[in-house]
């Protein structure tokens, strides 16, 4: 009887020490919780490519390029938040601090910017390219030397009075190191357009005149290799849209694909006459001397690897040159088959009605990309009332709006183009395709402009019933109702646009920019079924074997 109750006593403790090592498994679980879930919103994948054709000048070229764009983080992350090392050292948890470095900061650029470490406090409109506590009307009402320009900071001296310094100026160290790294990929360089661009490219940076390079970037046609590099798209910048945030893109073309691309962009003209609406708002002529390519993306750096990641770029954003040139479209094409295969089909099998998900395809996703990039040659540059350029007339919704306008150009591209026998996959595919593709771009928040576009759109389709709602939750394309609202909202975004109605796009963010509690319920179901946000990437010389 007494080894009996001694057994028991021995269970009674056993359990006790289960049950309490269950509890410390528990909180622990739940401290780690968090953190877990927001890096479960990336999924991991490797940048590659295939180097073997390479010559052995451009296997030596690629190292010092992605030396180049490596430097773009350490400028990112100042114009982005400031001090790096000072917010990293001050935090212990190290999945924290891998979150820090995937958002540049600490904020959530997948969650409105919301902020995830402790007594941080909003992110600043502004980010770090003006004093925190500057106000839209002091900045306004300042007498600041290049005022516009979008390659300089704006800062307040002992006095308290605004003004500038040039990014040459501020980075000057650092710009001097990018410089001679692209300057002795330039002497390796076998193609000519290329060893011009890297030039042109490299003394850009030590005086932020980048139109010169621009023109050159444009003028290369036969290069295998290829950076985008600098200070470069606005979107960091909420509060005016206006300041140009650094990154680096390493690139190695496709050629065989860029030749079955080559053909679309001599349709711009054709179809800027045929765009639905107004002819004042079309009377800009754009550039046909745009190329049209696939490449494989071997390195991302700064403002491009912050978040969501960009798997098609459409450059250079300088007005004078997209007139004069037109534009380049480079449809990175190992980077959009990740967010394919890891992202887009998974959300289609929760969210797209069953009998339409044989109309989700990679051909579809990616001529739904391309065209995207191909349609921002399309439609208007500068206000019909000569007020300026749309950018600056539409300030921090400019962005927005643009990416909205080439979202849904391109798709109004594609039916104009399948409708001339010029492509022949069916067009439901892209469609059905498109809209999955909304549910993925909502999902990267209200703080990313192609995030604010698809929410745009979604609210403005339901109201024009482009698609139902079925009770499972599911959705189903309504294909001619969908053309319909197509082309309204194409008139839509183009006539703000034309008319440089700050006021008019400010009201259309604020009452379509917006996510339901309906929609955020269905995408809450994707989070739920450990569907990732987006990717993050291994890459670099030795995941390419140099």
């Amino acid at each position: 009887m007494k080894k009996i109750i001694a057994l028991l006593s021995v269970l009674v403790i056993v359990t006790s020490c289960k049950e309490e090592k269950k509890e410390d498994l528990v909180t622990e679980e739940k401290e780690m919780t968090d953190m877990e879930k927001n890096l479960s919103k990336y999924v991991s994948f490797k940048l590659t490519a295939d180097v073997s054709e390479l010559s052995e000048n451009e296997r030596q070229m690629i190292p010092l390029l992605i030396q180049a764009a490596d430097k773009m983080n350490e400028l990112f992350w100042y114009e982005a938040y400031g001090n790096k090392d000072s917010l990293l050292n001050s935090i212990s948890d190290e999945d924290t601090k891998t979150y820090i470095k995937i958002n540049y900061g600490p904020w959530d650029r997948l969650d409105g910017n919301k902020p995830f470490v402790e007594g941080v406090g909003e992110k600043p409109a502004g980010a770090n390219f003006y004093p925190k506590d500057m106000t839209k009307e002091e900045f306004e009402a300042a007498d600041i030397e290049n005022k516009s320009s979008i390659y300089n900071f704006v800062r307040r001296d002992e006095n308290g009075k605004l003004y500038s310094i040039p990014y040459h100026k501020q980075f000057e160290a650092e710009v001097k190191e990018v410089s001679k790294l692209l300057k002795d990929a330039s002497e390796l360089a076998e193609d000519e357009g290329l060893k011009t661009y890297l030039e042109l490219r490299s003394q850009a940076l030590l005086d932020d005149n980048y139109q010169p390079s621009d023109l050159a970037w444009m003028d290369m046609k036969t290069n295998t290799l290829d950076i985008v590099i600098g200070p470069i798209e606005t979107y960091e910048d909420q509060l005016f849209g206006n300041k140009a945030a650094h990154e680096g893109y390493v690139l190695i073309k496709d050629q065989e694909w860029s030749k079955r691309l080559a053909k679309f962009s001599a349709y711009l003209p054709e179809l800027q006459v045929g765009l639905p609406v107004d002819d004042k708002y079309k009377q800009e002529q754009p550039g046909t001397d745009s190329d049209l390519n696939a490449y494989d993306v071997v390195y991302y750096a700064g403002d491009c690897n912050a978040g969501s990641k960009t798997i098609a770029i459409n450059l250079p954003n300088d007005e004078e040159v997209q007139l004069q040139k037109g534009t380049r479209r480079l449809q990175l094409k190992n980077a959009m088959r990740a967010k394919f295969d890891k992202i887009l089909l998974p959300i289609s099998e929760v969210l797209i009605d069953e009998s339409q998900r044989q109309h989700i395809t990679f051909d579809a996703f990616f001529a739904n990309t391309m065209f995207h990039e191909v349609a921002h040659g399309l439609g208007i540059k500068n206000t019909i009332d000569g007020k300026g350029t749309v950018r600056t007339a539409l300030k921090e919704h400019a962005s927005a709006l643009e990416e909205g306008k080439a979202d849904i150009l391109g798709l109004y591209m594609i039916q104009q183009l399948h409708a001339k026998g010029e492509l022949e996959e069916d067009l439901k595919d892209n469609m059905v395709t498109f809209m999955a593709g909304i549910f993925r771009s909502v999902r990267f928040g209200a703080s990313s402009a192609h995030g604010k576009a698809n929410m745009i759109r979604f609210n403005f389709f339901k109201e024009k019933g482009a698609f139902s709602r079925n009770e499972d939750g599911t959705y189903k394309v309504n294909f001619d109702k969908m053309e319909a609202a197509m082309k309204d909202l194409s008139n839509l975004i183009l006539t703000l646009q034309g008319d440089g109605d700050y006021d008019g796009v400010a009201k259309l963010v604020d009452e379509k920019g917006i996510i339901s509690p309906e929609l955020q319920a269905d995408l809450d179901r994707l989070t739920n079924a450990n569907i990732p946000v987006d990717v993050i990437f291994e890459q670099g010389t030795e995941v390419l074997g140099l």
